[in-house]
């Protein structure tokens, strides 16, 4: 009994002193390669920080301020971003797979490479963002806005994005291979140079005279649409 009183004291002192290294951690300011892996730093103003590299593993970011911070290769996996502003933030190559996010902001963001697989993300606007070999593959992006963003190379197998919007991207080399398109918008958009792209997909779509479509696709019937 001795015995495993010590053994369980001593599990109780090591657990002690992780969870003191886990909120030493925490407590710690903006900086590349910062660790605030599962941390709470929501509602905070950080724009302009500088956040490369940094571990962002579990972190709840909900309503705070990243506009222009830079994350290149930041690990933001399970992150949650909840009415997050990533105006003109730089993530190129971030790491944000399932990530949670609903009505966050990366209008301008950069995003080339980035990983969102899997990730779940409800009306959030990426207007304007640069998604150049992004993989978004089997992610969740409902309402979400990619209105003159460019997803160019960019890997949308398997991803829900229905009732999107994509109004004036360009989706040269984008893959759309069993990607759910249901009520997505695209007018204006350049479809000409997309990847596994099928009529059956375009039929469930939105788009009008402007949107240009791969050879041996045709214009649905249905086409354009009426207000959503």
């Amino acid at each position: 009994m001795r015995g495993y009183l010590g053994r369980t004291g001593l599990s109780l002192v090591f657990l002690g002193l992780f969870v003191q290294a886990a909120d030493a951690g925490c407590k710690e300011g903006p900086a590349p390669a910062v660790d605030w892996s599962n941390c709470n730093k929501q509602l905070l103003q950080l724009d302009g920080s500088d956040l490369t590299g940094a571990n962002l593993e579990g972190a709840f970011l909900s309503g705070t301020g990243l506009t222009s911070v830079r994350l290149a290769k930041a690990n933001m996996q399970r992150s949650e971003l909840v009415r997050t502003s990533l105006k003109q933030a730089d993530l190129t190559g971030a790491n944000l797979e399932k990530s949670l996010s609903s009505r966050a902001d990366f209008q301008g963001a950069t995003l080339k490479g980035a990983r969102l697989v899997k990730a779940e993300f409800l009306r959030v606007s990426f207007d304007g963002a640069d998604l150049t070999g992004a993989d978004l593959s089997d992610g969740e992006f409902s309402r979400n806005s990619f209105v003159k963003a460019n997803l160019s190379g960019a890997n949308l197998s398997g991803a829900m994005l229905q009732r999107g919007n994509f109004k004036d991207a360009t989706l040269a080399g984008a893959s759309f291979k069993r990607t759910y398109l249901y009520w997505t918008r695209f007018e204006g958009a350049d479809l000409s140079q997309a990847v596994d792209l099928t009529q059956t997909q375009l039929n469930m779509s939105c788009g009008d005279a402007q949107t240009k479509l791969p050879a041996g696709l045709t214009m649905p019937t249905n086409w354009p649409c009426g207000a959503d």
